[in-house]
This record gives C-alpha cells, sequence and structure tokens, in this order.
C-alpha cells in the first residue's frame, strides 16, 4: 500500500518565540526530519496555515479578550493570537525543518470567514487541495506529524480516517498545546476511537512501515 506523511504547521508562530507557541515543539523537528530523511514514504505532505490580517479567528478583529469563546459562522471559536499571518515570519517553517523533502505544500485558513484546524478542510466545510493530492498519488496509509495534537493534528487524522485512509499518529513527532489539562490525552484517545493506529517514530526507523 502506498503511504504519505503529512507534516502539520510546523510553522514559527506555532514553535518556541511564536505568538501562539507550543511548548517543547522545537524538539519534534529532529524528529520529522529523521522520517522524512530516513523512511520511504511514497509522498510527503506538509500543510501550513496561511491566514489573511483580517481572519475573524483572530481576537484583535473582534475586540474580543485572547482565548475567550466567540462564534464564527455559526461555530463555537477559540479567539486566537494573531497567528501565521499571510507572508509574515510567524507564517514560515520553522527553519530547521527540511521542508525541501516536501513533495507538496497545502496552505488552510486563507478564508476569512472559517477557521480551519484539519488539513483536509476548513471548518465550514471547504476542502484544501489535500485529498485530491493524495488520490493522485494512490496514498491509502497516513502517517501525521506536526502541530499541535489537540487542534490541527487532531482534525487532520480524524479526517484522513473519514476520508478512507488507513490512519497512524506518531507520538513522539508531535505536540499539544493543553489549554486545558489533558486535552492532547483527549485528542489521541478520541482519535484511537475512531480507528486510528498510533506509534512511535523509532518503530518505524527500525521495522519501516
Amino acid at each position: 500500500m502506498k503511504t504519505a506523511l503529512l507534516v502539520v504547521d510546523v510553522q514559527n508562530d506555532f514553535c518556541e518565540g511564536g505568538s501562539l507557541a507550543v511548548k517543547d515543539a522545537d524538539l519534534i523537528v529532529p524528529t520529522i526530519n529523521e522520517l522524512m530523511e530516513k523512511v520511504d514514504f511514497d509522498l510527503i505532505v506538509a500543510t501550513k496555515d496561511w491566514h489573511p490580517a483580517d481572519h475573524k479567528s483572530f481576537a484583535s478583529n473582534n475586540d474580543a479578550e485572547l482565548f475567550s469563546m466567540g462564534e464564527l459562522g455559526g461555530i463555537p471559536q477559540v479567539m486566537w493570537p494573531d497567528h501565521c499571518v499571510q507572508d509574515s515570519h510567524g507564517s514560515r517553517f520553522h527553519k530547521d525543518l527540511n521542508i525541501g523533502d516536501c513533495n507538496h505544500i497545502v496552505a488552510k485558513g486563507f478564508n476569512t470567514n472559517a477557521d480551519s484546524y484539519s488539513g483536509f478542510e476548513d471548518a465550514d466545510g471547504t476542502p484544501t487541495k489535500l485529498r485530491d493530492i493524495l488520490d493522485q498519488e494512490n496514498i491509502e496509509v497516513v502517517y501525521v506529524v506536526g502541530l499541535a495534537t489537540d487542534y490541527c493534528i487532531k482534525f487532520t487524522a480524524l479526517d484522513a480516517i473519514k476520508n478512507g485512509f488507513e490512519t497512524h499518529l506518531v507520538l513522539d513527532a508531535i505536540k499539544g498545546v493543553n489549554q486545558e489539562p489533558g486535552d492532547s490525552e483527549k485528542a489521541i484517545i478520541e482519535f484511537h476511537n475512531a480507528g486510528g493506529a498510533v506509534t512511535m517514530s523509532e518503530v518505524i526507523l527500525k521495522y519501516g512501515l
């Protein structure tokens, strides 16, 4: 079966010093690089948030408190700090990520009126290019790494299952926000209960796919 590695949102704003930094996010970059370099994936795809400056999920555009709950398009919405604004330093991939090893880059979240946690579609259901890319290469199995476990990793992985892909989370190549204690653990349990599998990079590196 043909396999793909999905590298989710390893961008400056989610890493150390970023506006929405995930604790210890930088630590997973060498692991992701090793997987890209040493494992024979048929396809490697990176996703990235690519928000316009006036995105309605930003607290600054809603006169709202950071991390308060609001609404966007009739859907409950966290009011985030400005992050991954198009062409900003924060939107760029982490400097140590070997992005040149990726075959495709999929931008998401550029619709001002809809957030986009999943690499497959915006919160309003508008699809990204990811499914088409995977289908064009006849991918059947995906491995998911990156940021953040309880948001974009969770929704990308769950949507991969919904789209019919055998889906694996690489646990030592993801990190979570954990706005509430245990959010990442809950996300992994939800993924497992939906039919997903979990693994570790050392297992893949030693035994292959």
